[in-house]
């Protein structure tokens, strides 16, 4: 097992906080739970939609039994998976209230007996070894308190020849995409957090670690050392976002 190191710089909600990295993260989702789905909306204008479907392309091919979705928050992607034809989708959130808003979408779309919703540590699952032939996590590793621990649960609960795909935002590398990625994050996104959410801290908090989070090939090379193989990296739209391919 690989030596667990924690991320060089830890990114965290609310600076004036004593608490720790998981807990502020828990704090900052129950607060803006309500309008996390409106402002995902905005703040991507939609594009989170399509990223989301090509994940789902990814898994049909791979016709998976059994599903993890990690940091499901309001379960968009969880249902989203149905596609694939699992007759078991688990997904898995450290926040309550954005629970309670995917448990409600669920039960609007009458999908409670596919996809169980529960509370729970990515770093510290509760499943067995080699439970799921799929884990599947959208724009949460950044928010993993130790990514690489979270990482090693991932790989512990896969079976062999299981398969991992991570969405993720990342930085574009090319003018003049890089440049007015750093403006939006920096600028925009977080006025239009203070605008049109409870939490001021929250979408700065987003944007600040989507900027830090070790995108592209240093990611990859996170998987490998955690143990995964045939490691697939796609960007998308200009660089903005990645879906990362892994099998155990």
């Amino acid at each position: 097992m690989p030596q667990i190191t924690p991320m060089s710089k830890k990114v965290i909600p609310y600076k004036d906080s004593e608490l720790g990295k998981k807990e502020q993260v828990t704090q900052m989702f129950d607060t803006i739970s309500e309008d996390y789905d409106g402002l995902n909306r905005v703040i991507s204008f939609g594009i989170d939609v399509k990223w989301r479907k090509r994940v789902v392309k990814v898994l049909q091919e791979k016709k998976p039994k059994s599903i993890l979705d990690i940091a499901t928050g309001t379960g968009d992607l969880a249902i989203a998976m149905t596609k694939t034809g699992a007759e078991k989708i688990v997904g898995l959130d450290i926040s309550p209230g954005m629970l309670e808003v995917g448990r409600n979408k669920i039960a609007h779309k009458a999908l409670q007996h596919t996809i169980e919703m529960v509370v729970g540590d990515s770093e510290n699952l509760s499943f067995d070894d080699h439970s799921f032939d799929a884990v599947t996590v959208a724009f949460g590793v950044r928010n993993f308190e130790n990514l690489e621990k979270g990482l090693q649960e991932i790989h512990r609960v896969l079976k062999p020849g299981g398969t991992l795909v991570v969405l993720e935002t990342s930085v574009p590398t090319k003018f003049p995409f890089k440049q007015g990625y750093t403006f939006y994050c920096g600028h925009i996104l977080p006025v239009i957090g203070k605008i049109f959410s409870k939490d001021r801290s929250a979408y700065a908090y987003l944007s600040e670690s989507a900027s830090k989070f070790p995108h592209g090939e240093a990611f990859n090379n996170i998987l490998g050392k955690i143990g995964f193989i045939g490691i697939e990296n796609m960007p998308q739209t200009f660089g903005v976002a990645s879906i990362y391919v892994a099998t155990k």
